[in-house]
Order: structure tokens, then C-alpha cells, then sequence
């Protein structure tokens, strides 16, 4: 026993230097990941400009459809194909980073990479209602995955590296590096830890300059020019949040239902029918084509009467969904933000028909209901709002935007709505029931002890720790403590847990429990 505890120390005096050794190799990651982002974000502006374009000739030469619609079954066949070739790859992608991340599933950086541009490129080319923002997570965490397991040293730091990549695909995504980082924290990791910290900012700065040389300076939205909302406005965040939040909510559950809609049909044919619904709206509504990049820029702008906006949202909406729930590589980031946009314009332009405020303000509400569409269906408002915050160029925009984006929480909190993203990976958990279990002889993680939690201001052996596990190492401040049974954990401790091999999920799931705060 003394020798196994004696080797566990040597290798917890590795963990601890881990955040100076994994800092430079998350510059690496960051370089690689943002490479990645930078290319498959290229690849599918090129596919959705080319999708616009394709609808636009259609509609002076519409005896084209017949083999555009073929070409819609060969691609969806073989999009099928591709992903049962790679189930990992199908979807959105966070969820499977979390799930690599958090529950030890399997991630092979190389096929999820093949697959993820091969689809994502055919599909862009038919205008699916996607975004690339959730495959750009996952690609900047199968590049991180490669780093790893070419400089890497153990499964702590590859998760780390991982989580970092995952941020810096964000982070090349929309030019925005501190909501990479959040989003790695607040998403995909779940807790605060200063090696992820350290990781994930290392990471998405390097992303972000690796985007900004190849792309340009500005953010992917860009909402530098709308005006200051005067103070005596703000009351109108509320309103606004709420409705919002009923809207991102609504949406939340659709695309949730909208899988199982499509499992009642074979696999091989869901891709299909996609591609093939996606061919009305290229015709009659080009600007639902496509993550709503264009779409986003169109509600910002007010340029629509109400009715045209009334269409675009129901459009957009139900696209996302088919889209979406049929399992194809494509993300829903970019999407919920347009459906956000879509509803803060509409209630703009109603409000100023009422005469409640002038038509100049009418972007200011478009941006905020995007962070609140994010916030009320993703669950992660704080990411929702600095993200907002860094497209806006300035921090005045800080407080409207937190306004309405925590105001719709509130109705997702009430109407009881689970995050997207949890229950997408609840799903693939339960279909995959060879969960990877680590081939690393010590497995070792790091979870912070709240305030409030069962654990907190309890001594160590009056607590139930899952059977098999050892709290090797209590980090205080600065300060690493070898803890022992009378020690007593404190809010804002983080403990270093060793685990049984092929238990992460559980043990992970128990000692969560133990140390989060509970309501």
C-alpha cells in the first residue's frame, strides 16, 4: 500500500508542474486548432455562397431542381454513410467533447476530422440550416487530441489540452478568445480550475490570432455600430427576455424532439430528407440558407416588415429543426443565435408602432434577444453574454445584454428546460454502452469544492466517498496540501481524486455531488 501511495505522489509532483509544461503545449494546440477552425470555416462560407447562388439560377431555370434533387439523395446517402462510418462526428460535436472530457467516451481525432469537413462541406453546399460553430469545437479538440498524442504524457493532461482546443475552436469561430474560454469553463469542463484556465486562454488567444491573420481583425458579427441603450430603457430588457426565453425554450424542446421524429425512419435515408426540405427554403427564402450569418445581419438591421420577419422566424426555426434532428455534422450555435435576433427585431418594430421608443434602438434589442435565445436554450448565459459583449466592441452593452439574457433563464428555469447540450450527451452515453474506460494505469481529476456543497467545511473521513477512491492532494490558494483524514475541506478547495480505471462516469457523477452547491 505505501508503495502504491509513494507512486501516486511521484505522479501528483507531475500533475502540480503540469500547468507550466501544458501552458506551452496549449500554444501548440491553439496554432493547430485554429488552422483547423480557420479552414472548415472557409469551406463552409464557400458551400453556403455557393448554395445561395445555385437557388438564385434555379429560379430562371427551375427544370435544374430534377438533378439538383438527385444529387440532394447521392448526398445525403452518402452523408449517412459517412456517419455511421463515424457516429462520433454526427450533430452539433460538443456534446461529445464534453462526454470525452467529462465521462472518458472515445474521440478519434483523425476520422472525426475527415468526416467533419467531408459532410460539412457537401451539406453547406445545399444550404441545410446549420451552424460551424459546434463543429469548430470539436474539430479545435480533435486537433488538441493529436497534439496530446504526439507530446502528451497522460490522460489528465490531454483532457486539459482537449477542453483547450474546444475553446480555441470557438474562439476562431467568431474572433471572440474570452468567450472561448468561458465557454470551456462554464460548458464544456464545468468548473473552474487554473490549469484549464491557463489552458484554454493560451489556447483561444493563439486561435484568435491565427483567425484574425487569415480572416481579418473583425468579429464574425460585427455590432460596433449599434447606439448606447439610454438607462430609462433598460426596463425593456425584461419584457424582452421573457419572450425570448419562451421562444429559445420552444426551440430547445423542438430540436430535442426533432431526433426521435426522425428515428421512426431508417438512418439511411434522415440525411435525405433533409438535404431535400432544404430545397423549398433555397428557393423562397434564401436567407434561412445556412447558419443565419446573413440573417442575423438582416433583423439587426430592421429591414423587413413584420410579417416577412414573422415568416423568417417560423422558417428558420422549423429548418433548424429538420436539419438538425436528422443527424447530419452541422451545429446549432449560430442558428439559436439567428432565431434570438429574429425575435428581438419583431418586438422592436412592434414597440416603436406603439410608439414606446425610437426606431434606432430597434438593434439594440435584436443583439440582446440573441444572447437571450442562447441563454434560455443552451443553458450558459455567461458565455451568451460576453460573447455579445465582444461582438458589440465595447463594454456599455454589458448590462442590457446580462438583463435580458438572465431574464430569459428565468422562464427556461420555469418551464423547467433542460440544456441542450446535457441532454444530447445523456443520449449518446446511453446508445454507447462501451463508454472508453482509460488505458492509463492512474487516473486523476480535479474538482473545486463550492460553498454550500455537502463536502464543504466537512472533515475528510466523515464524508462518503465513492468505494475505491483516494483524495490525494487539497490545493488551498497557492498552497498543495497532502491531505489526511482530519483534514477539512474548505469552499474554494480543490481536490485532487484518484480513481479505480473504467469508473470515471460514476465516480465523477458521486464526487460532483458531494462537492457542488446545492440549492
Amino acid at each position: 500500500m505505501s508503495e502504491q501511495r509513494a507512486k501516486i505522489y511521484r505522479f501528483l509532483s507531475d500533475f502540480n508542474r503540469l500547468k507550466w509544461s501544458i501552458a506551452f503545449k496549449a500554444i501548440l494546440t491553439g496554432a493547430v486548432a485554429g488552422l483547423l477552425a480557420v479552414l472548415y470555416r472557409l469551406v463552409i462560407q464557400r458551400g453556403t455562397a455557393t448554395a445561395v447562388a445555385c437557388y438564385g439560377y434555379f429560379k430562371d431555370h427551375p427544370v435544374l431542381l430534377i438533378p439538383w434533387a438527385l444529387g440532394a439523395v447521392i448526398v445525403g446517402l452518402l452523408v449517412a454513410w459517412l456517419v455511421k462510418l463515424e457516429p462520433a462526428a454526427a450533430g452539433s460535436g460538443i456534446p461529445r467533447v464534453e462526454g470525452v472530457v467529462l465521462f472518458g467516451m472515445k474521440m478519434k481525432w483523425y476520422t472525426i476530422l475527415a468526416v467533419r469537413f467531408v459532410t460539412g462541406g457537401l451539406c453547406s453546399i445545399f444550404g441545410l440550416s446549420l451552424g460551424r460553430e459546434g463543429p469548430s469545437i470539436q474539430i479545435g479538440a480533435a486537433g488538441a487530441q493529436a497534439v496530446s498524442r504526439l507530446l502528451g504524457k497522460s490522460k489528465v493532461e490531454e483532457n486539459y489540452l482537449i477542453t483547450g482546443g474546444a475553446a480555441a475552436g470557438l474562439a476562431a469561430a467568431f474572433n471572440a478568445p474570452l468567450s472561448g474560454v468561458i465557454f470551456a469553463l462554464e460548458e464544456v469542463h464545468r468548473n473552474f480550475s487554473p490549469a484549464i484556465m491557463l489552458t484554454a486562454t493560451a489556447a483561444s488567444l493563439v486561435a484568435d490570432f491565427v483567425s484574425k491573420y487569415f480572416l481579418g481583425l473583425t468579429p464574425e458579427l460585427q455590432f460596433t455600430k449599434i447606439p448606447q441603450l439610454p438607462i430609462h430603457m433598460y426596463f425593456w430588457m425584461i419584457p424582452l427576455g421573457m419572450l425570448t426565453g419562451f421562444v429559445g425554450s420552444l426551440l430547445n424542446r423542438a430540436l430535442l424532439a426533432a431526433g426521435p421524429l426522425y428515428g421512426k425512419m431508417s438512418a439511411r435515408w434522415a440525411p435525405t430528407v433533409a438535404l431535400l426540405l432544404a430545397i423549398p427554403c433555397g428557393m423562397y427564402l434564401p436567407l434561412t440558407l445556412g447558419s443565419g450569418r446573413d440573417l442575423i445581419e438582416f433583423a439587426e438591421n430592421a429591414t423587413g416588415g413584420i410579417l416577412l420577419l414573422l415568416l423568417l422566424l417560423a422558417v428558420k426555426f422549423l429548418f433548424t429543426c429538420t436539419s438538425f434532428g436528422s443527424g447530419v455534422p452541422g451545429g446549432i450555435f449560430m442558428p439559436i443565435l439567428a432565431v434570438g435576433t429574429l425575435t428581438g427585431s419583431i418586438f422592436g418594430i412592434v414597440s416603436v408602432n406603439l410608439g414606446l421608443f425610437p426606431a434606432q434602438y430597434i438593434p439594440d434589442f435584436a443583439v440582446c434577444a440573441m444572447a437571450a435565445a442562447m441563454a434560455a436554450s443552451v443553458k450558459a448565459p455567461i458565455t451568451a453574454i460576453l460573447l455579445t459583449v465582444e461582438m458589440s466592441g465595447s463594454l456599455v452593452h454589458m448590462l442590457p445584454v446580462a438583463t435580458c439574457a438572465f431574464s430569459a433563464l428565468l422562464i427556461s428555469d420555469f418551464m423547467k428546460i433542460d440544456p441542450i447540450y446535457e441532454v444530447l450527451l445523456d443520449r449518446s452515453i446511453k446508445q454507447e454502452k462501451d463508454i472508453a474506460t482509460s488505458q492509463e494505469k492512474k487516473n486523476l481529476m480535479e474538482i473545486p469544492v463550492e460553498l454550500g456543497s455537502c463536502a464543504a467545511g466537512r472533515r475528510v473521513d466523515e464524508i462518503n466517498w465513492p468505494a475505491g477512491t483516494l483524495i490525494v492532494s487539497l490545493r488551498r490558494g497557492n498552497k498543495d496540501i497532502i491531505p489526511h483524514g482530519e483534514t477539512t475541506l474548505m469552499p474554494g478547495d480543490y481536490i485532487v481524486v484518484f480513481y479505480p480505471q473504467g469508473q470515471e462516469e460514476e465516480i465523477r457523477r458521486s464526487i460532483t455531488d458531494l462537492c457542488h452547491e446545492k440549492f
